[in-house]
């Protein structure tokens, strides 16, 4: 019987993660199906209830549930744990299990696939929702210099970073604490390039030589890597390679074998250009 996955999100219709289970099954012979799923924005548990009585394996987690299926699961992995969000749900005998690969598939994306080194730089992640979470203990593993969260709400940000100051050199504020700084490596896990809103951040945020990261992405450039390339940030990249290397670890975790990951992300690369 083939074994069923899916991505649960709100919105969800854009997501490209079924091409990519199916990319990464068909390269490794694994024999699943996947689906991209629509969750009422007030029935994410009832939809992840419904899908294992489907008999539903595993599932990916996106934009707005990511805190919610934290709650949702019996058993969690450390960095799901540290995190207090969950991306990935594996589900065996009525258990589910919640894990985070999104901070290993951003490292992974930014390191090897753009060739970013991550030691010594100033880091600012903007945003501190669930998408947020998941990175900070990876980003601060790559030994930056300073790693400093700003969201709208200042209070958040700075309840994120006081959770996670054991492990490195992290502060948290309002995006109005951002005037007069620069920082080597700009990375927006806010929702707002969804929207197509502007976030509100002032001149010089970009050093030179700065690389500015949307964890989302689209068909041409998204508001954020718009806005970036503006105030002059020297490289950009958006959030498909991220995508994909979490993608990788999430299947692996599911089918116990890692799948390549250049050549779908070439081939989705192409596809959103064409």
């Amino acid at each position: 019987m083939t074994d069923l996955y899916a991505v649960f999100g709100n919105p969800i219709a854009h997501s490209k993660s079924p091409a990519i289970h199916a990319a990464f099954a068909r390269a490794t012979g694994q024999d699943l199906r996947y689906e991209a799923r629509l969750a009422a924005l007030d029935g994410f548990a009832a939809a992840v209830a419904e899908f294992i009585g489907e008999g539903g394996r595993g599932a990916n987690v996106t934009v707005p549930f990511k805190e919610e299926a934290f709650r949702l699961c019996s058993r969690l992995s450390e960095r799901a744990a540290r995190a207090g969000a969950v991306n990935t749900l594996i589900c065996c005998d009525g258990v589910i299990a919640g894990d985070n690969t999104d901070g290993a598939g951003l490292v992974r994306d930014i390191t090897h696939n753009l060739g970013y080194v991550l030691a010594g730089k100033r880091i600012l992640l903007l945003g501190a929702g669930g998408a947020a979470r998941g990175v900070i203990a990876p980003l601060l593993a790559g030994e930056p210099a300073a790693l400093t969260i700003a969201n709208r709400s200042a209070d958040k940000a700075e309840v994120l970073a006081a959770a996670f100051a054991d492990l490195g050199q992290v502060e948290g504020g309002g995006l109005g604490n951002l005037a007069g700084r620069s920082f080597d490596l700009v990375i927006n896990a806010t929702s707002a390039s969804l929207s197509g809103a502007r976030l509100d951040l002032p001149d010089g945020l970009f050093a030179p030589a700065s690389l500015a990261y949307d964890m989302m992405y689209g068909k041409g450039e998204t508001p954020f890597l718009a806005q970036a390339r503006e105030q002059g940030a020297a490289r950009r990249a958006d959030g498909l390679g991220m995508l994909v290397e979490q993608a990788a670890e999430a299947f692996c975790l599911w089918r116990n074998c890692r799948p390549d990951t250049a050549g779908v992300l070439a081939e989705l690369r192409a596809g959103l250009a064409g």
